[in-house]
């Protein structure tokens, strides 16, 4: 079985567009490979945040994820911070790695774009990723547009550290999600569902009730025509609501598009609302439960024996290689 790796920040809140682009392939995954998942809480504090959210939203990430169909007997799930050699092996991939390459990196550009100032974390953030990646010698990383250029970054520090000191790791290769889960913002549909947006109306969160899905969905931008049809370019916030309504429903877009012929924008957001709220109601139900029960520590605490026990004997062979005295 090939081994997958993939790392969510706990900031934010999880929404939509999260559970159909991603971690619905995330429970198809761990069916079919060896799966390793990781609520990356170090990746988080490269901006800053407020310590008692960030504890209280890394147990939420993990609640979600178990609750979105998460199974601990079929995958690891973890907290980066648990497992120390994740800090470890970025410090020394840090010296592999150039200045110059981080630099170019458009996602430090963009979050550094309009701070007076910003953390050398949030600089090195790409290492850091790298590390989570090749510690676990993974194979596939499911991986969106804005990370692409940190997982070439990430096989540029394989192939290079492998060169200089021999064989250590596994050059990953990226697993591109299936067209048409990406989810646009119901205020923007010109941009991406945003778990760290400001304005709530431009998403729907995993844990909102009925009623506000429903109130969010209803306010949605559309366009100044009537006809309900799949066109992105000419009409994307229709669309939008098309292909959540498709993904909810499990239909394809010409019968999505199907089900609204001869009816209305109202019509429209009345089946897209009521097919999110019932896709969100067994998720919401399992999450109670978990937080209830405790059961999500029990699972972080096996999660982190696991990827240690992988984890050590990789970081121990790199020391070695670079020539650090065993202790």
């Amino acid at each position: 079985m090939k081994r997958v790796f993939s790392g969510v920040q706990p900031s934010g809140n999880l929404t939509l567009g999260n559970y159909l682009g991603a971690l619905r392939q995330f429970v198809a995954l761990q069916h079919e490979h060896e799966c390793f998942f990781c609520v990356v809480d170090l990746h988080a504090i490269t901006v800053p945040q407020d310590p008692s959210l960030l504890r209280a939203k890394t147990e939420e990430v993990a609640a979600l994820l178990l609750a979105a169909g998460l199974d601990p007997t079929r995958m690891t799930l973890f907290v980066q911070s648990h497992v120390p050699a994740h800090a470890e092996l970025c410090w020394i991939l840090n010296s592999v790695t150039t200045f110059g390459e981080l630099g170019r990196m458009t996602q430090f550009k963009d979050k550094a774009k309009g701070r007076k100032s910003v953390s050398a974390g949030l600089f090195n953030y790409p290492i850091l990723m790298a590390a989570d990646i090749l510690l676990y010698r993974t194979h596939l990383v499911p991986v969106g547009a804005d990370q692409k250029q940190h997982l070439e970054l990430t096989r540029e520090v394989a192939q290079r550290f492998n060169s200089r000191y021999g064989e250590t790791f596994v050059v990953p290769e990226p697993l591109i999600p299936k067209v048409g889960a990406r989810i646009m913002a119901l205020d923007d549909p010109t941009s991406k569902m945003s778990k760290s947006s400001e304005v709530p109306a431009s998403y729907i969160a995993l844990l909102d009730p009925p009623d506000t899905v429903r109130a969010k969905v209803a306010r949605a931008v559309t366009d100044s025509g009537r006809e309900v049809r799949y066109a992105p370019q000419e009409k994307p916030g229709v669309s939008n609501l098309l292909v959540i309504y498709a993904l909810c429903s499990d239909k394809s877009i010409q019968e999505a598009e199907r089900d609204f012929e001869g009816a209305g924008y109202a019509d429209l957001k009345r089946a897209v609302a009521e097919s999110v709220i019932e896709t969100l109601r067994p998720l919401q139900a399992r999450y109670k439960d978990l937080t209830v029960s405790g059961e999500v520590h029990e699972v972080l605490a096996a999660g982190r024996r696991r990827a240690a026990e992988v984890a050590g004997p990789v970081l121990e062979e790199v020391k070695d290689k670079v020539g650090l005295l065993r202790a």
